[in-house]
């Protein structure tokens, strides 16, 4: 193998995305393979990527056996950035233990949607002001597969309207108590402390946020105070629509010389603030969140960079389930005829490891997902 040649300008900030995947290492030098994030997915090499300060960007391709000689050859400052991101990509994700369920990161999970909404743009009606039939259905996930049930009752659809925090509480705190009692792990998904609140109280064990606890000036005090998990999602917005401030990206959605605007130093510097106020990085989980102000090319661009987020060392949840990406790549295809794109965009997101695929369709997802982990599993037995 040669070395690659190119070297980041001094000042450039890096960037490392895995590629050339194995299926097994059997039969690999340990120093030519990485397990990415302690789950069923192996690397040989990483595309180093950087921005400079005047956002000029490169990227070079270094075969992970050749990587410490690379890196000799950069600042003490980006060499320190390598090694960082470099334990990010493998170090194994601790699993949540929430009261007698554990919930595990060596293997995906499938997070079912339970939307209490008159309004959500896929299945809004379908359970509101019923609690028991909505129960049910959250009943229905978890024997098909769902390792975790998020309840919402504020639709994030773009245009849907800001509901009052009682309401909120009104619409999921009901059947987050049945699902609670009855063991299964739940996430609320809120941007609301008060909201938070009640759904902890009321059993919920992770808070599911998709402002990444920007929204509410509370939140990150709540969710330190309660010790909880908390899934931050990427939003360009604080403000009531989550969708707003959208933005075009100088260099791209992943990483950008904004950093308040990029998605990937968005999410790190969320993860620092969360550790900053007492948060354990265990209990952290990020979500790039696809169509959240972001445009098509936007969306692919980091559906297809998706491993270089296991850099941030916390698991990835990716939620794409029947959004508007399925009908802009399908001539249109309208929200009731997207299962097909939404099972393969979850897939996609379980081939670059991610930890958790948020869905509406729980039965099919699991069935994929089941097949994937065969399929792993086969390859690492024929070595």
């Amino acid at each position: 193998m040669t070395l690659p040649a190119d070297l980041p300008p001094p000042d450039a900030t890096l960037y490392l995305r895995p590629i050339w995947f194995a299926d097994t290492p059997v039969g690999l030098a340990e120093s030519d393979v990485r397990r990415l994030a302690g789950g069923l997915i192996w690397f040989q090499a990483v595309e180093v990527r950087w921005i400079d300060g005047t956002d000029a960007s490169g990227k070079a391709q270094v075969p992970l056996g050749l990587l410490d000689r690379w890196q000799a050859g950069l600042s003490d400052r980006q060499a320190e950035r390598i090694d960082g991101l470099m334990a990010g990509l493998t170090a194994s994700r601790a699993p949540l233990t929430l009261g007698e369920r554990i919930v595990r990161f060596d293997t995906p999970q499938v997070m079912g949607i339970l939307n209490m909404t008159p309004d959500s743009f896929s299945d809004g009606g379908k359970h509101v002001d019923a609690p028991e039939r909505a129960a049910d259905a959250g009943f229905a996930m978890q024997l098909a597969g769902a390792s975790i049930i998020d309840v919402g009752g504020e639709s994030t659809r773009p245009g849907a309207a800001p509901v009052w925090e009682g309401d909120e509480i009104e619409r999921t705190v009901p059947v987050i108590q049945r699902l609670a009692r009855s063991g299964i792990v739940v996430s609320i998904d809120t941007r609301k402390a008060s909201v938070m609140e009640a759904a902890l109280a009321a059993g919920a064990g992770i808070v599911n946020d998709v402002t990444g606890l920007t929204h509410d000036p509370r939140a990150l005090e709540v969710v330190a105070a309660a010790g909880c998990p908390v899934i931050l999602m990427h939003t360009p917005s604080a403000g009531e629509d989550p969708h707003g401030g959208a933005v075009r990206y100088k260099a791209d959605a992943v990483v950008d010389g904004a950093a308040d605007l990029a998605v990937f130093d968005w999410l790190e510097a969320r993860i620092a603030v969360c550790l900053a106020a007492g948060v354990q990085r265990e209990r952290i989980i990020v979500d790039p969140g696809i169509g959240f102000g972001k445009a098509l090319q936007d969306d692919t661009r980091i559906i297809n960079n998706l491993p270089m987020y296991h850099g941030l060392g916390v698991p990835i949840l990716f939620g794409a389930s029947r959004k508007r990406i399925v009908g802009a790549l399908t001539d249109g295809a309208p929200v009731d005829q997207r299962l097909g794109g939404s099972v393969a965009l979850a897939l996609t997101a379980i081939s670059a490891g991610a930890q958790i695929v948020r869905v509406h369709d729980v039965q099919e997802s699991v069935q994929a997902a089941r097949v994937w982990r065969g399929l792993r599993d086969a390859a690492l037995v024929a070595g």
